[in-house]
């Protein structure tokens, strides 16, 4: 029981926060965020729609080749832009035995311990994908941030940590959404030019 479930708060923990146009601050616009934890103290996610001109094997060694297209470094957010996040998805059951290295967050997605050698992971792993910085919540806010009307919640697919066009990746999530959230991911870029 996490201190969410006890105050009848709902965790968000694996699920996905999706920018509505409505919000424009530029770390944000258009983001797609993985939150990787959700509780009474707070959230935090990594924006999985920001690639970088970094490559991975460019900073860290041995996992550019474990890595998916594109092989850069992902924006995970505005905080602590110094350290790195891996996320990967293990394939397998929950419950069967974890590879070491590995987290499980939610479902089939996990935080890879980046300490770890690289080819220990090596076989375990499917998409991986490593981010720098993350995006965090004090406690409440991302509450009151979803009914202000800033960001949808939907539900996270595995691909969507490997998506091979991070740049589509807004859109694609809101078209498989049933309902008028499916109607968004044809909004313009720009509603003045329409």
């Amino acid at each position: 029981m996490t201190a969410a479930h006890s105050h009848g708060g709902r965790s968000h923990t694996g699920r996905l926060l999706v920018a509505t146009p409505v919000l424009t601050d530029p770390n944000f616009a258009r983001a797609v965020v993985l939150l990787l934890d959700h509780d009474a103290e707070g959230a935090l996610g990594v924006v999985l729609n920001r690639p970088t001109p970094v490559e991975v094997g460019s900073v860290l060694d041995g996992w550019g080749v474990l890595v998916g297209l594109p092989a850069v470094v992902f924006q995970g957010g505005p905080v602590a832009l110094d350290s790195a996040l891996g996320l990967a998805v293990a394939p397998g059951e929950p419950g069967t035995g974890e590879p070491l290295g590995w987290r499980r967050v939610h479902g089939a997605i996990g935080l890879v311990d980046l300490e770890a050698p690289p080819e220990v992971l090596a076989g375990e792993l499917g998409a991986l994908r490593i981010f720098a910085g993350y995006a965090g919540w004090a406690p409440g806010q991302l509450e009151s941030e979803i009914s202000s009307g800033a960001w949808y919640l939907v539900e996270c697919e595995p691909g969507d940590i490997s998506s091979p066009e991070p740049e589509r990746l807004w859109r694609a999530v809101l078209r498989r959404q049933r309902g008028p959230l499916a109607l968004l991911a044809t909004y313009p870029d720009d509603p003045a030019l329409n």
